[in-house]
């Protein structure tokens, strides 16, 4: 079975006015349609084929070039449109909350880390919060890269992604990526992330 490019689960103009609907429409349709179907011209005819993508991201390092970018670009925005919602935002609950609290002090605390692992990875990226060995930590990786893959630096299970990648907020915010950063918080879907929480641990 090939991947396929998930639908987005809300309207492309939903997230308005946070994100723009002509980004949503070209993030989405072009590149992460792009991502998808260059993953599987990747791995077609290979031991790859038929693999999960969290199995193809656990042997990225070795893959090749095309499997790493494409499989990494596939994985981060299925998780990326899934922890955004409309009407979203505010502060997690429950387990999840209790959690960030343990490891970074408040909830204030976790969101100045994250957004300056948002604002300060260099280039292209993602900013995450991560779940491993059963606590919370904030990291970032370089391109389409991730935690899940071997040749991370921190290694874990993503239960938080953002792109930072010039393509996700240059048609509304231009170079101010931390106005896009800061404007990410309206929109985080804490019901989802702690679903992935839960999950995780």
């Amino acid at each position: 079975m090939a991947f396929e490019l998930p639908s987005l689960p809300y309207a492309s103009d939903a997230l308005e006015p946070h994100i723009d609907s002509k980004t949503m429409e070209i993030h989405h349709g072009k590149h992460h349609a792009g991502y998808t179907t260059k993953l599987n011209g990747a791995i077609s005819g290979t031991d790859l084929e038929g693999q999960s993508i969290e199995a193809i991201l656990a042997s990225a390092g070795s893959a090749g070039a095309g499997v790493r970018n494409n499989g990494g670009g596939f994985y981060n925005h299925c998780l990326f449109w899934e922890v955004m919602a409309p009407n979203a935002g505010g502060n997690p609950s429950g387990d999840l909350a209790s959690a960030i609290d343990a490891s970074f002090g408040s909830f204030e605390a976790f969101k100045d880390a994250f957004s300056n692992a948002a604002a300060t990875q260099f280039g292209s990226g993602w900013a995450w919060l991560i779940v491993v060995d059963g606590k919370l930590q904030v990291t970032s990786t370089p391109n389409q890269d991730n935690p899940l893959m071997d040749i991370a630096e921190v290694k874990g299970q993503p239960i938080l992604g953002l792109d930072v990648w010039e393509h996700a907020y240059y048609l509304n915010y231009q170079n101010r990526r931390p106005d896009y950063i800061n404007a990410f918080f309206n929109v985080v879907n804490w019901d989802k992330v702690a679903e992935l929480y839960a999950a995780a641990i």
